[in-house]
């Protein structure tokens, strides 16, 4: 599954996109060089059960660690993902 990432000012997006319509997305607000929000997340019906979401958040982890960035999440999903998963808090704010 392609994760594409776009990012316009301060808000940016993780998604899946196929024939122009976005079937999952994870979006985000950055408030700071250092800080991203991420606020909500969204899979089709289409690609449910399939880990959609969490690939979409992996792939903000795999963003933050890049630019030396914390995430705050404000998205329940996001949110539920960093209470279970350990290896993934070095960047939870």
């Amino acid at each position: 599954m392609l994760i594409q990432h776009k990012l316009v000012g301060g808000k940016g997006i993780f998604y899946v996109g196929q024939d122009g319509a976005m079937l999952a997305e994870m979006v985000y607000t950055k408030p700071s060089e250092d800080k991203m929000i991420i606020e909500h997340t969204e899979v089709d019906d289409s690609l449910a059960g399939k880990g959609v979401g969490k690939q979409l958040l992996n792939a903000a982890v795999d963003y933050a660690r890049k630019h030396n960035m914390k995430i705050i999440p404000l998205c329940p999903f996001a949110k539920s993902v960093f209470d279970k998963v350990v290896e993934i808090r070095d960047v939870l704010l």
